[in-house]
């Protein structure tokens, strides 16, 4: 599939979402080696904090569907140090599936709720 294809996808997403600083948006990037993670609190145009497969934690993983499982771990890790429960998931126009599907799972097991 051709990215032109998921950035339309994605601004359909968007705009229907956004997120605030009590419920920030979990955005994913997925790259051909790595995928990334970032909560945005769209208000004021921040990210609250962020992870990918190419952070120490997780880098021995590589950019397959355990890493994004653990970038999952890792984003409400530090979601849960900021005091962020609630969020507002944001597949970036991927079809949720595979590694972008395991990044949510992960997240969820980590104590996101969305």
């Amino acid at each position: 599939m051709n990215n032109s294809a998921r950035l339309r996808r994605h601004k359909r997403v968007r705009a229907k979402i956004s997120g605030t600083a009590q419920r920030p948006r979990l955005n994913v990037f997925r790259s051909n080696t790595n995928i990334y993670a970032q909560l945005i609190d769209d208000i004021n145009g921040v990210t609250l904090a962020s992870a990918s497969s190419l952070d120490e934690a997780v880098k021995a993983y590589g950019g397959n569907k355990e890493a994004a499982k653990e970038v999952g771990k890792l984003i409400a890790q530090r979601a849960a140090d900021k005091g962020i429960t609630e969020v507002v998931f944001d597949r970036g126009g991927y079809v949720y599936h595979g590694r972008v599907k395991e990044l949510a799972e992960g997240a969820r097991e980590g104590g996101l709720k969305f």
